[in-house]
């Protein structure tokens, strides 16, 4: 398949000798115009990738705080058409930020997949996260959005062992997502020592970039998982800075765009102060 931004953000980085800090936001919470604003202010706060959540009324892999983003941005009246609709109104001012759709794959479903990879390449959108769709189901979704030019971006988990990798690898472009500990999203704290020899294991079948994530919440927390991963992936503490700033009523106590770049203004500054350990 053809370059795609993720690729070259990758290149550029590795140049630079220093791991990615990537963001997760959901779309939609906890509106459209506030979540917009999120959006566009990631990459000026210290972003190097976007992954987009597309809310899902029954997740599985998230935790409450995720859950609790994606009901919000339902409620609301997020949809996918109105993510990708968010992600090319973003394209407007930005041509070169990568995004990554995240999500499970109902809606894309019910959307259509041919209808729904020629509208995400038309948006801007690089690459995709799809949870519940395991390597024996390619060609369902992973090997057209190949054909498209689009990323397909792999989970691995301290349980892919050797014999597995190889599957979860194979059709993976883009780089590879190391989900530091088993369990649901934001649940506990990765160990670095480990981490570090899982992204040797994983590196030591791919070229790919592989990026950690799960847990992540602090700056420092950052830099020690960015000593030996290309990519430092931080989703839940996101999620929480704009949910801290949500009334009991729905209201806004503060601009959730401000404080999502505070804190992700932090963590950039952690990542960057990570050097690779093969670089």
């Amino acid at each position: 398949m053809t370059e795609t931004r993720i690729d070259r953000r990758f290149e550029k980085l590795k140049e630079e000798g220093r791991p990615a800090l990537v963001t997760y936001m959901m779309a939609g919470d906890p509106d459209y115009a506030t979540s917009l604003s999120i959006l566009k202010a990631l990459p000026g706060a210290g972003a190097d990738v976007i992954e987009l959540g597309m809310p899902f009324s029954d997740p599985m892999a998230d935790g409450p705080a995720i859950q609790a983003a994606g009901l919000r941005a339902l409620k609301g009246g997020q949809t996918l058409a109105k993510t990708l609709r968010m992600a090319a109104e973003f394209r407007q001012g930005d041509d070169e930020t990568p995004i990554v759709m995240m999500g499970y794959y109902n809606p894309i479903y019910v959307y259509g997949v041919e209808r729904f990879l020629a509208d995400a390449k038309a948006s801007g959108i690089d690459g995709l996260i799809v949870v519940d769709l395991p390597p024996e189901m390619d060609a369902e979704l992973c090997v057209p959005a190949l054909r498209a030019g689009v990323n397909f971006i792999r989970l691995a988990t301290p349980t892919t062992d050797e014999a597995r990798l190889p599957s979860v690898l194979r059709n993976t472009s883009g780089f590879v997502y190391y989900v530091s500990m088993t369990g649901i999203t934001g649940s506990a704290l990765p160990d670095t020592g480990r981490v570090g020899e899982a992204v040797g294991r994983i590196k030591a079948h791919t070229d790919l970039p592989v990026c950690v994530g799960f847990g992540v919440k602090t700056a420092e927390q950052a830099r020690a998982i960015g000593g030996s991963a290309d990519g430092v992936v931080v989703g839940t503490a996101i999620v929480n800075a704009v949910a801290n700033v949500i009334d009991a009523g729905g209201g806004l106590t503060a601009d959730p765009a401000e404080a999502v770049a505070t804190l992700v203004g932090g963590l950039a500054h952690g990542v960057r102060r990570a050097r690779l350990a093969h670089v």
